[in-house]
């Protein structure tokens, strides 16, 4: 058996299917009905032509609208999780700049809008 290090599952809605091809591997095509068991579609195929593969990245192929949308929730998510982290730097450092300033945790608290438990942890952080 000859040894293909990587496999790129190209998938493609067809009538309720999962089309798929691997460029990489000349004659390789399956089909499944969901993505998450388009690698194993993949090695079965590639087994039966005598090919080992290594790793499959599987690449779902999406309408442009659809997939502008998906592109658009990876962006808003990225930026979620760096607006929280620039949240979570500001609320410890202004939870130090506070109780720096002689407020009691419960001051904080309140001044805050978190529980004096939050304002413990975060000046403990």
């Amino acid at each position: 058996m000859s040894e293909a290090a990587n496999a790129t599952a190209v998938c493609t809605r067809s009538d309720g299917w999962w089309a798929i091809e691997v460029p990489e591997i000349p004659g390789l095509f399956s089909q499944a009905r969901r993505l998450d068991q388009v690698e194993a579609m993949v090695r079965d195929a590639a087994g039966m032509l005598g090919v080992t593969v290594g790793s499959v990245t599987i690449d779902p192929r999406l309408d442009e609208d659809t997939q502008r949308m998906v592109d658009d929730l990876f962006a808003k998510r990225a930026a979620a999780r760096k607006a929280q982290d620039e949240a979570s730097r500001l609320a410890r450092s202004t939870v130090a700049a506070l109780r720096g300033e002689g407020l009691t945790v419960r001051d904080v608290a309140t001044v805050t809008g978190v529980s004096p438990q939050r304002v413990s942890a975060l000046q403990d952080a």
